[in-house]
């Protein structure tokens, strides 16, 4: 039997107490949205650069795009790190809701609307083609990640004991 002191506890990546519920509804419709046009999305990424893309999704041919979720005037006001997000993907868009006044959002970056069900491309994000070397390495880790969440909601027993 395993003891309790070995388990790995894997965390809902949206329900780690770091996003409020409005961010979490925003983010479950631009999900959504990336699904509908045939990316694959995951949630609280870790980039070769330390920051944590909020939603980094992969297109069918390959393109990366980054959306940073953004729930209130104040959320956008004192996140200074957003144009560091643009060195790990070929779009940056910022994903709100209807009561966040969409003119206070950058130009240099695309802008999606959501409900919390559906979400709409509001504005396109300028495209910046990433160098093949930084594509592979952020294809890499969206694999690792996903491969790794996945591991961890079917055998919810990973220990660490399994390193031998």
């Amino acid at each position: 039997m395993l003891s309790e002191t070995n388990r790995i506890v894997l965390d809902d990546p949206l329900s780690d107490g770091r996003q409020s519920e409005t961010a979490q509804l925003v983010w479950r419709g631009t999900a959504r949205l990336m699904r509908s046009l045939d990316f694959s999305s995951l949630a609280e990424v870790t980039l070769a650069s330390g920051r944590r893309a909020d939603l980094l999704a992969l297109g069918p041919r390959h393109e990366i795009w980054i959306i940073e979720v953004k729930s209130s005037i104040a959320d956008l006001r004192a996140d200074t790190k957003w144009p560091d997000y643009r060195q790990h993907c070929d779009r940056l868009f910022f994903a709100t809701h209807p009561d966040v006044p969409m003119e206070i959002f950058p130009q240099e970056a695309g802008l999606i609307l959501s409900d919390g069900y559906h979400a709409e491309i509001l504005r396109e994000a300028p495209e910046h083609k990433l160098p093949a070397a930084t594509r592979k390495s952020v294809t890499h880790r969206f694999a690792r990640h996903a491969a790794n969440r996945l591991h961890g909601l079917m055998d919810p027993d990973l220990t660490t004991a399994l390193r031998s």
